[in-house]
């Protein structure tokens, strides 16, 4: 199991709706999620910053993040677009995170 994490930009003041539209999580793009090895996916915004951080545990090489190719992805980020800085194709604009410590 790998660990990854990565930070994205919320735009200001989209807190709500952006917790509203993760709570009605599309259910195809959930079990994408899954299906591509995502067992658990966590995000926290720190409100300063409104920075977004990610945390995911996947089986395999890849996360969430890889499967901007897929229609429900391409949907999802074309929905979330007006809420979030986001990368000429919608993608949200993400940062990978090196892991300098872990406890078990």
């Amino acid at each position: 199991m790998n660990r990854l994490a990565f930070k994205m930009y919320l735009n200001e003041g989209q807190k709500a709706e952006y917790k509203k539209r993760h709570d009605q999580i599309w259910p195809e793009l959930k079990k994408l999620l899954k299906d591509a090895g995502v067992s658990e996916y966590s995000i926290f915004l720190d409100e300063e910053t409104n920075t977004l951080f990610a945390f995911q545990k996947v089986s395999g090489e890849g996360g969430s993040q890889d499967l901007g190719k897929t229609a429900i992805v391409q949907k999802w980020w074309a929905y979330m677009a007006d809420i979030m800085k986001t990368n000429p194709d919608n993608s949200p604009v993400s940062i990978a995170l090196e892991e300098v410590f872990y406890m078990e």
